[in-house]
């Protein structure tokens, strides 16, 4: 396992040396597949909520010899955005981390005129109106 992650890092920085100067600005994602389960989630008291942030919960991360506990934190809220927490998913015969982070929230509407106020009417959209997108 070790050999395996050792060759992986050199290739990557090898191919990251090689790279013009152009492309610093991509970003790079990093899975790694582990056959080691992780430990059960850590209880986590969650704060009380915060206007304009996101509570991101606490993982179990792989620090490349083990588990280590990470905890939660408060994330900025992204107009348009969701945040997806980080997960492990038994994968291919091992243990995947999929890293948390923010994705595009399909559903949001920029200039939606109830949203804007607070006003979420989702819950009562007339027949027919939703499949228009009206709702």
């Amino acid at each position: 396992m070790k050999s395996y992650l050792s060759i992986a890092a050199a290739i990557l920085v090898a191919t990251a040396a090689m790279a013009p100067a152009q492309s610093s600005f991509a970003q790079v994602s990093v899975n790694i597949n582990i056959g080691t389960e992780p430990p059960p989630p850590r209880y986590e008291r969650v704060p009380a909520s915060r206007s304009g942030y996101v509570w991101a919960p606490g993982y179990w991360n792989w620090n490349g010899h083990q588990h280590v506990w990470t905890q939660g934190h408060w994330e900025r809220a992204r107009a348009g955005y969701v945040y997806q927490p980080s997960a492990w998913q038994h994968e291919d015969g091992g243990w995947r981390l999929h890293k948390g982070g923010w994705k595009q929230d399909r559903n949001y509407r920029k200039h939606d005129k109830h949203r804007d106020h607070h006003h979420d009417h989702r819950d009562h959209c007339p027949p027919g109106q939703a499949k228009k997108g009206n709702c």
